[in-house]
């Protein structure tokens, strides 16, 4: 139970229920003293003068006539004027705005005017001494009294009643999703992929939601990287310590120089291995970004390549220098690497709003079907672009993360006369 107040739905219901009495409340005290007072008051007052200029007229008739001006005021008015004593000594039944009749019949009468019953009847009774007559009138409320405006109450009400049933209904569209995309969330910090949450609604439920379902791949995406990592990690290093161990237990045999170069080259295989592996573990990590000149680091890697760089003019971006230089340095290597010794092309295009750094090659390409498939870590190519398959298959893995972390774009796409193209987009 104190779960359930505590939920949005139930404090917003509560809030809207609150709101809405209050409403009525002071809607119904509006409409009683701007209409139901004022016309109750007229009402008595009317009735006052009807009883008032009747007991007048009463007096001035002859004697002979009084008793069918009696039967016609009954009949018309439902008024009963008499000079017999009817016996009202009761207090009368309370009805509704007494107190106003009582109160202009008193200013009518100029005395204090107390209305009278009789028991075990609905009328009542008042005395009026008019012409030296003693008379008594008597009238039924229910005939008289002002009948509370029922009807308008009742639209008030039921206005209320549905305008809080809109509000709740309004409030449930937003707590569901809400609730909805909590219990996700918890799936998603237990390391599971919920389903997606439904992209529809009012837009800004529908974006929270698209974006949400984008967070959960993402987060499942490295959830499998630490996977796939741990998995490497433990397949690609068995082999070179296998060999390390076989090397070191025929070295107490037969030490030789050649089994130390292996040995040496063995560690030197895991560390490469390692540096991967913490290359693309550190691809997730936001970086401090500065202004550089995009065309000089161009040259530098070039220059470390092996490349020439032709130049050109000069483009200013805002990035982080490392992620980029590493970028491209990647792509480079893979264009070397898998080019079938064809030379490697590096090229800058710059416009005002974006940067292109584009890494061609005329190898044997990449079938079209796996140029997003490269991306993934560990992944190899069943057919390799040359004869001689090497790497650890981390080197796209890591340009595609280190892009997607700062918000660039990288494409792989075959060119159509042989070879391939990388292209880092970036904005400057």
């Amino acid at each position: 139970m104190k779960h359930l107040t505590r939920s949005l739905f139930a404090r917003t219901a509560l809030t809207l229920a609150l709101a809405f009495i209050v409403f009525q409340a002071a809607a119904f005290w509006v409409v009683y003293r701007t209409l139901i007072v004022p016309v109750a008051e007229r009402s008595a007052d009317d009735l006052a003068g009807l009883i008032v200029l009747s007991a007048q007229t009463w007096a001035e008739l002859p004697p002979q006539t009084r008793m069918a001006f009696e039967r016609e005021l009954s009949r018309r008015h439902g008024l009963r004027l008499t000079t017999i004593n009817v016996g009202a000594t009761a207090d009368a039944p309370r009805f509704a705005f007494r107190r106003q009749i009582e109160a202009a019949l008193s200013r009518r009468l100029g005395h204090t005017v107390v209305l009278r019953g009789i028991p075990d009847t609905e009328a009542v009774w008042l005395d009026i001494t008019v012409g030296g007559h003693k008379l008594r009138a008597g009238f039924f409320p229910d005939r008289y009294a002002v009948k509370p405006p029922l009807a308008a109450i009742a639209v008030i009400v039921l206005v209320t009643f549905l305008s809080l049933l809109t509000a709740l209904f309004l409030v449930r569209r937003l707590a569901v999703p809400l609730a909805r995309a909590a219990r996700a969330a918890s799936q998603v910090g237990a390391g599971e992929l919920p389903d997606p949450l439904p992209e529809t609604g009012p837009s800004e439920l529908a974006e929270l939601a698209r974006r949400f379902n984008t967070m959960a791949a993402e987060v499942r995406a490295l959830l499998d990287n630490r996977t796939t990592l741990l998995a490497g990690i433990s397949h690609d290093l068995r082999t070179p310590m296998t060999r390390l161990q076989l090397n070191l237990e025929m070295l107490r045999d037969d030490p030789s120089p050649a089994r130390i170069d292996r040995a040496m080259a063995d560690l030197s295989d895991m560390n490469k291995l390692i540096t991967g592996y913490l290359e693309l573990a550190r691809t997730t990590q936001a970086e401090t970004k500065m202004r550089f000149d995009l065309g000089t680091l161009l040259e530098e890697v070039a220059a470390d390549a092996g490349l020439t760089w032709t130049g050109g003019v000069p483009c200013m971006v805002e990035a982080v220098r490392l992620a980029v230089r590493q970028i491209v340095t990647n792509l480079v290597q893979n264009a070397q690497r898998y080019g079938s010794g064809t030379p490697v092309e590096l090229v800058l295009e710059c416009t005002d709003k974006l940067a292109r750094v584009i890494v061609r090659d005329a190898g044997a390409g990449i079938p079209d079907d796996q140029l997003e498939k490269v991306f993934r870590p560990f992944y190899r190519l069943e057919t390799s672009r040359s004869q001689a398959t090497g790497g650890t298959g981390l080197g796209l893995a890591i340009v595609r993360q280190l892009a997607e972390t700062n918000g660039w774009k990288v494409v792989l796409r075959n060119r159509p006369q042989g070879g391939l193209e990388a292209e880092l987009e970036m904005r400057r």
